[in-house]
């Protein structure tokens, strides 16, 4: 009897020992072929005093490698007009949105013209007139290539693209990401005739003293990005002359009547500059003696980016790619305020300070960090450091 319950504990155990060998492995296996996500600052080496952009690419990794889909992954520019409420065309007809960045992309027009064709969005080139690339000072001695700036040049151009179509686009090319240098980019746009300017880059908080010059042309919005290093104010966004946009992010809800939910990005920079004076808030709203950031907010988390199609780069992270960042939300808003067509009537950052009770979307839940003042890192009603007054809801506001 013992014997035979020694044979059939034996025959069990092998059985389990077979089945164990034959799944472990499977098992294994999957583990191996498990897709992860990782976020990239493409522009993560900076010299010191100098911009950096504020693009943040969602990497999908699997065995190791950084893998792409074969089309679009992430917001489309359906989304971004059904998120926001936006007009079509030709909404923003005669309106010029001009791109500031550091450095060249060499493939700028053609990526844009693979990320328009995709979307069903009309052509817009050199040829036809939508498009115009210079460099710092107007003309076509462009600076050297880089492949990260270039992939901020690409989700700056695709975003203006998405969200007005009609608009013509014109980029302007810095010869390097020092201030100065973004500053006369920043000029040559307006004197080029663009209506709306768009800043998707950062550096520490600096005076209006220093920069302002640059930033400072009533009767053309200008917007920067508020960074992405979670609480903390970068500049040109702390300029009393610039729009600053926080960052949010962006989901379908079939519960939210607006079809859309939206918090705090935890990653969106904000706060309450000590070296500049403030573009008319109220210090009883924000507790900030001095310019307070921000002042609206559009999509910026990787992790509900956007579509962006970018081919000059980096080989492994070339063709279809997911963005996020304040630079997405920069050009975002420089092209709402296109939609509107009412530049002549902006003159500094104060603007939603007189223009912030209808037409926004009210962002009140989610965190970028600890800061000594609530209002300044955590969502609230009514205005708040990470997303200002809110998101675009249609162009009443702008």
């Amino acid at each position: 009897m013992r014997r035979a319950f020694l044979a059939f504990l034996c025959s069990v155990l092998t059985l389990a020992c077979l089945a164990a060998s034959d799944v472990a492995p499977a098992a294994a296996s999957a583990r191996r072929h498990v897709t992860t996500t990782k976020e990239s600052s493409v522009c993560r080496h900076v010299h010191r005093a100098r911009a950096r952009c504020f693009a943040v690419r969602l990497d999908r990794v699997r065995r190791g490698r950084v893998r792409h889909a074969a089309g679009p992954l992430g917001l489309t520019p359906a989304d971004l007009t059904s998120a926001y409420s936006l007009p079509a065309p030709p909404a923003g007809e005669g309106q010029t949105v001009a791109i500031v960045d550091a450095y060249d992309d060499p493939s700028a027009e053609a990526d844009l013209a693979v990320y328009r064709q995709q979307f069903g969005l009309p052509a817009c080139t050199t040829r036809n007139g939508c498009f115009r690339k210079v460099d710092q000072t107007g003309g076509h001695s462009y600076p050297a290539a880089d492949g990260g700036w270039a992939q901020e040049i690409s989700l700056d151009l695709d975003m203006v693209s998405a969200v007005c179509p009609a608009c013509h686009v014109l980029l302007i090319e810095a010869d390097s990401a020092a201030q100065t240098n973004l500053g006369a980019a920043v000029d040559t746009a307006v004197r080029l005739g663009a209506t709306e300017v768009s800043n998707s880059y950062g550096g520490p908080d600096a005076s209006d003293d220093s920069y302002g010059r640059y930033y400072h042309h009533p009767g053309v919005v200008v917007t920067a990005s508020a960074g992405d290093n979670g609480y903390g104010v970068s500049y040109p966004a702390s300029s009393k002359w610039v729009v600053a946009v926080g960052g949010t992010s962006l989901r379908h809800s079939s519960r939210a009547r607006r079809g859309w939910s939206e918090g705090v990005w935890d990653g969106t920079g904000s706060g309450c500059s000590t070296t500049n004076s403030g573009a008319g808030e109220r210090t009883s709203t924000t507790h900030c003696d001095g310019r307070a950031v921000s002042d609206i907010a559009a999509v910026a988390d990787p992790a509900t980016g956007v579509a962006v199609y970018d081919s000059d780069s980096f080989q492994a992270t070339s063709g279809w790619l997911t963005f996020g960042g304040t630079s997405a939300s920069s050009p975002i808003i420089a092209a709402a305020f296109a939609l509107a067509g009412n530049g002549a009537s902006v003159t500094d950052g104060s603007w939603f300070w007189s223009h912030h009770r209808t037409g926004l979307n009210d962002v009140t839940s989610g965190s970028n960090g600890d800061c000594a003042t609530s209002r300044w890192c955590t969502a609230h009603s009514g205005w708040d450091g990470p997303t200002g007054w809110g998101t675009p809801h249609g162009v009443g506001a702008l």
